[in-house]
């Protein structure tokens, strides 16, 4: 008896990963065995060279002064707050519609976040709705300090609108640019907004480790030099100088050395991600509300979100066919059980909490074919058909 053909599943079947490592791991090929070598053979692994090296790349990417390298983005923004100073009684003003940890922080440095409304074109923090953020603290007895404004799914936040309103309420500004690094407003790069810009390298972000990493960029001396005493225990002079209350938050030699070789295709990717995002816009922006740049701004694509009434119908409809999609993010801030008790802006933040019954991801990253995308935008297509 023949033995019997395995089955084979045609192309239009197979699942599509939501992000493709794999494909990106192949592209590096050996730099990434010789840059873990090259660690492993010097044996620094703790603040070594390639840390240093890393800082030194990151901030030239980005035009920047200083970078100071940290255990992972949320302590990117919870360090800045403790080395300015933030605590019980002040007040940050934070957008409604954002990962957790950008209102965790504040929180976890016994101050208070108050949430505002976000704009329905970009997703940032809308400036009104800020200076409403601002009063409504004060009103409370709290004192704002500081603006974190968030770079939500790639694009910058409008830091032209906000800078004014920071300004004229006595605010300083630190930059959630998780999502956003590797993009551009009106020609500078996001790392050079604000007083100083929190970066995570978690594998899923554009620009992403082998595990958890983070950063801050400033152009501020005497951040600079706080933050790396507090990312290694408040280290003063010398090893066992302790002139703060610091905390272990160092970036890996390792995950420094692998970033330093994505680094080097990085500009590559941004400029795929941005091929790809507009491939999906010109197959489904007559179907359905795709995303939209703002004028002046260039995206990182950290994610390509569409908004629709019916999104669970519409996710359904791609799972049956291998295709994933994400929901980021499903319920607003102020309405999660750890933040409802925050103030608000305004009794209701409408925008938030539209958005986030309406936004769904699709598949995004740098190693997209056309053809991939042409299943995914005739399976989004036929729903809508139907």
């Amino acid at each position: 008896m023949l033995d019997k053909k395995p089955e084979t599943t045609p192309a239009e079947a197979q699942p599509i990963p939501f992000i493709d490592l794999v494909t990106q791991r192949k592209r590096l090929g050996r730099a990434i065995e010789e840059a873990v070598a090259r660690v492993t053979q010097h044996g620094r692994l703790i603040l070594g060279p390639e840390v240093e090296a890393f800082e030194r790349e990151l901030a030239d990417f980005c035009g920047a002064r200083h970078v100071v390298s940290v255990a992972n983005g949320t302590d990117a923004l919870i360090l800045v707050l403790r080395a300015r100073g933030v605590g019980p009684g002040d007040a940050v003003i934070v957008p409604a519609f954002t990962f957790a940890s950008t209102a965790e922080v504040v929180a976890g440095v016994n101050a208070v976040p108050v949430f505002a409304d976000i704009r329905d074109d970009t997703f940032s923090m809308d400036p009104e709705s800020m200076a409403e953020a601002v009063h409504v603290a004060r009103k409370a007895g709290l004192r704002p300090v500081a603006a974190m404004p968030v770079d939500m799914f790639g694009q910058p936040a409008d830091y032209p609108a906000l800078e004014p309103v920071a300004e004229a309420e006595g605010l300083w500004m630190l930059a959630d640019a998780a999502q956003g690094f590797g993009g551009t407003l009106h020609g500078r790069n996001i790392g050079t907004f604000g007083c100083a810009t929190g970066v995570s390298f978690y594998p899923s972000k554009p620009l992403g480790a082998y595990g958890d990493g983070g950063a801050v960029i400033t152009e501020d001396d005497e951040l600079d030099a706080a933050l790396r005493s507090l990312r290694n225990h408040g280290e003063g002079a010398f090893a066992y100088d302790h002139v703060r209350i610091g905390v272990n938050s160092r970036l890996d030699a390792i995950q420094a050395a692998v970033l330093r070789a994505k680094l080097k295709i990085f500009p590559d990717e941004i400029a795929a991600r941005n091929r790809a995002a507009a491939y999906y816009s010109a197959g489904l922006a007559d179907v359905v509300q795709v995303p939209r740049l703002a004028p002046g701004a260039s995206s990182v694509w950290a994610q390509y979100t569409l908004r629709l009434a019916d999104r669970d119908g519409l996710r359904a409809h791609l799972q049956e066919a291998g295709i994933p999609t994400a929901v980021h993010y499903p319920r607003p801030l102020h309405h999660q059980p750890a933040y409802r008790d925050f103030p608000t802006a305004r009794d209701s933040l409408p925008v938030a909490e539209r958005l986030a019954a309406e936004v769904v991801s699709l598949p995004m990253h740098g190693y997209l074919t056309e053809a991939v995308q042409d299943r995914i935008i005739a399976r989004v297509r036929s729903f809508f058909r139907a």
